[in-house]
């Protein structure tokens, strides 16, 4: 999961990440660390600042095919979107 600090995962975040995530979640995440990359580059390029919180809280999410991804977000404006989020980012079950 050292790819995760490229995007500013600290060491404790990726810890504690590890330790209560299920094992079969991470084998996935690690096997397809290159469409996490880029579900993460995605939202953090979009001007989300808490892209960190989100990933921890719904990590499962960072799994779905890219372009499936970027459809959840574009729906919306973007401004609008990026202050949702950055304010609260739980609101991402509802999109």
């Amino acid at each position: 999961m050292k790819f995760l600090e490229k995007y500013n995962f600290n060491k404790e975040e990726i810890a504690c990440f590890l330790n209560n995530s299920p094992k079969r979640l991470i084998d996935a995440i690690k096997e397809n660390k290159k469409l996490v990359s880029e579900n993460i580059s995605y939202l953090k390029d979009l001007g989300v600042t808490n892209y960190r919180k989100i990933f921890l809280e719904y990590y499962d999410m960072f799994l779905m095919d890219h372009s499936n991804f970027v459809s959840i977000f574009s729906k919306y404006e973007p401004e609008d979107l990026i202050e949702k989020l950055n304010k609260n980012f739980k609101i991402i079950e509802y999109l």
